[in-house]
C-alpha cells in the first residue's frame, strides 16, 4: 500500500496499532524544562495529515497551559514549496524569538523498513542534529521528492525539541524516536504516537509534567 501521507511523523500504524518508543535523549544540563509558547512543527506531504497532527499536539500543549501554533498557520505557502537555506531558517528563528516563542516541537520520519529505502536516509538514522535548522535542511525533502516515501511497512518517526530560548543557541533539549506499524486508519495513528511522545516527555519533566 502506497502512503502518501507522513510527516510528521505522524502516522502509521495498524489496525492493532502498534507503536513502540524506541529511543529517547535529554540533553544532560536540562533537569526539567518549561515552555510557554511552542512552535509545531510536522513536516508532511499530505496537508490533512499534517493540520490533524499538528492540530492534536496543539490542543495537548494548551491542555497543560502552553501557548501554542500550528506550522501550518505561522508559514505560507510560499514558505513549503521551495526549499530554504541555512541563512533562511536562521532568520525564521529570529521571527520566532521576535514573536516570543521558546521552543519548536518537530516531528518527521527518519526512516523505513520495506524493499524500498528513503532515499537511503534510513542509513542517517542515528545521525543527531542538534540545531533546528540542520534538522530542516537534511529532511526538507519530504515537500518535494515525489519518492520520499513508498510501500513502507514500519516506519521510524521522531519527534524533537529544540529551544529557540536567548543565549541558548537554539539547542536540542530532548528527542524520542518510535517505531510504527502502517494503518488505513490516520486518526488513531495520530492519537496514538501523540499519546506516547506526550507521555514520555511527562516522565522526564519535559514540557508535559
Amino acid at each position: 500500500m502506497k502512503l502518501k501521507l507522513i510527516v510528521l511523523g505522524i502516522l502509521v500504524l495498524s489496525s492493532c496499532s502498534t507503536a513502540k518508543l524506541v529511543s529517547t535523549w535529554k540533553n544532560p544540563d536540562i533537569v526539567l524544562f518549561d515552555a510557554y509558547k511552542v512552535l509545531v512543527v510536522g513536516m508532511a506531504k499530505d496537508e490533512a495529515v499534517q493540520m490533524d497532527f499538528e492540530s492534536k499536539l496543539v490542543k495537548k500543549l494548551e491542555e497543560k497551559g502552553v501557548e501554542a501554533m500550528r506550522s501550518i498557520d505561522l508559514f505560507d505557502v510560499d514558505f513549503t514549496s521551495s526549499q530554504k537555506s541555512e541563512e533562511e531558517l536562521s532568520e525564521v528563528e529570529q521571527q520566532l524569538l521576535d514573536k516570543d516563542f521558546d521552543a519548536i516541537l518537530f516531528t518527521k520520519i527518519v526512516g523505513a523498513d520495506s524493499k524500498r529505502t528513503l532515499k537511503e536516509r534510513i542509513n542517517n538514522i542515528d545521525r543527531m542534529f542538534m540545531r533546528f535548522n540542520a534538522d530542516y535542511l537534511e529532511h526538507q525533502d519530504i515537500y518535494y521528492d515525489p519518492e520520499y516515501y513508498d510501500s513502507f511497512n514500519i516506519y521510524h518517526l521522531e519527534t524533537s525539541l529544540y529551544c529557540i530560548c536567548v543565549g541558548k543557541e537554539r539547542e536540542l533539549i530532548w528527542r524520542g524516536n518510535i517505531d510504527m506499524t502502517e494503518s488505513p486508519n490516520v486518526d488513531k495513528a495520530v492519537d496514538t504516537y501523540i499519546k506516547l511522545i506526550t507521555g514520555e516527555m511527562e516522565k522526564q519533566d519535559i514540557i508535559f509534567y
